[in-house]
Order: structure tokens, then sequence, then C-alpha cells
């Protein structure tokens, strides 16, 4: 007599078509969210932009192999960054609130109209 184990959630989903297609279209936003997220964070110095691209990134990895191979050569770089701030934590904290509080100002006192615009719009 053979033991069969219970699929998981995830296994149940795949197993049929449309729900693995789905799957994977839920999959792709999540993970296109967070990345998108980072990228908007980019401008700002600071390690800001590095855990929601992770996370996309994480997320994706479940379900596209690519995603993985990418998320691991992140995680390279990810550390370097992060040893770097820690080697220099007094410069990264400094370059890090310098930037947030430039951006204050600039979305505070303005800037050209266009951007301040386009900086409030994502607000």
């Amino acid at each position: 007599m053979t033991e069969t184990t219970p699929l998981s959630r995830r296994d149940r989903l795949r197993s049929r078509r449309s729900t693995a297609n789905l799957l994977k279209l839920a999959v792709f936003l999540a993970g296109l969210f967070f990345i998108l997220l980072g990228l908007v964070l980019a401008p700002l110095p600071g390690p800001l932009t590095i855990p929601p691209v992770l996370l996309g990134l994480w997320i994706w990895s479940t379900e596209f192999e690519r995603a993985q191979r990418l998320l691991d050569a992140f995680m390279v770089k990810a550390h370097q960054a992060w040893d770097d701030a820690k080697e220099h934590p007094i410069r990264a904290g400094l370059i890090t609130v310098a930037g947030l509080a430039a951006l204050v100002a600039f979305v505070g006192f303005g800037g050209p109209g266009w951007v301040k615009d386009q900086v409030l719009g994502f607000f």
C-alpha cells in the first residue's frame, strides 16, 4: 500500500491549464509591481531600491526559472552594496538623508512645473 501525499495549493492550481495560466499571470503582475516600485525609488540615494526589486524577483522566481538566475545575480550585487554601506555607515546615512531632504525640498518648494506634476502624480 503506497501513501499519496496531498498536493499543495500551488500544485493543484498548476494541474489545470486555465488556473496554471492564471497563476503565472498573478505571479508576473505581483513581481512586476515590486520591481516597478524599486525603479521608481531608484533616483533616491541609498539602498531604498534594493528591497522591492529583490521581493519582485523572488516572487517571479517562484514561477519562472530565468527569474531565479536574475535573483541570484542581483543578490550578489545587493550584498556588495550592503557591505559597502556597512563599511561606510556615516557616508551612507548622510547620502540617504540628504537625498530624501532634497526630494522633499524639490517637491515642497517646486522645481520645473512639469517635473513637480510628475512626482506628485506618483503619490
